[in-house]
């Protein structure tokens, strides 16, 4: 993926994680559209183009638990201000290994942009593409630092029948080269979290990826 964030990536992947020191590690963008935070345990990483005195200036100053301080609201606002992004909300950050073989669910890949998933996936990952199933769709694409990232939908009438599981572990035979790939859940969404860690997704860290204007 080429850069220091990639690095620290592709190693989480393989089980290594930044020393459980209580430190900050300053990066810069793996490109212009990727900025945020990504909290690992004791140990968080924030990839940005700003100064990184005025990162470690302003997480200094905050009033809280130092472990908590990189993903703590008001350094995440100030952050937002001063990059002039947004951000949806703190992700779990999960991965799995690819595996080999087809997929047992049957998939038709699709061309269309139709879909509001896939319109916002677009905005966010290139190499994009998409597979239908009965009831929903797996999407695959390169986000964060180059990563291979997968996102599902399972409409309303096929919910709660292992659809979501089943998507997930489509991803992890459909990603190209032999890479990990990695998946976001929003922490309140425990339907999805159930659906991607029964697939075989493990949690790493908890992401905040501030969005391009």
């Amino acid at each position: 993926m080429g850069s220091e964030l990639a690095d620290i990536l592709d190693a989480a992947a393989q089980g290594h994680f930044p020393a459980p020191d209580g430190g900050i590690t300053v990066v810069p963008q793996p490109s212009s559209r990727d900025a945020g935070v990504v909290a690992f345990t004791a140990h968080s990483v924030i990839f940005t183009d700003e100064d990184p005195l005025w990162v470690r200036r302003t997480l200094a100053a905050l009033d809280c638990d130092a472990l908590a301080a990189a993903m703590n609201p008001a350094f995440l606002s100030a952050l937002l201000h001063r990059t002039r992004r947004s951000m949806d909300t703190i992700d779990l950050l999960t991965v799995a290994s690819p595996l080999a073989g087809e997929p047992q669910l049957k998939l038709e890949e699709t061309a269309g942009a139709d879909h509001p998933r896939q319109v916002r996936a677009r905005k966010r990952r290139d190499d994009l593409r998409v597979w239908a199933a009965e009831g929903g769709l797996v999407i695959l694409g390169r986000g964060v630092a180059g990563r291979w990232e997968t996102a599902v939908e399972v409409d309303e009438g096929h919910r709660h029948r292992g659809l979501g599981r089943a998507l997930a572990t489509a991803a992890r035979h459909l990603v190209p080269d032999g890479q990990p790939v990695w998946a976001q859940q929003a922490a309140g969404n425990a339907g999805s979290i159930r659906a991607f860690q029964a697939a075989g997704f493990r949690p790493v860290a908890a992401e905040a990826l501030l969005l391009h204007p």
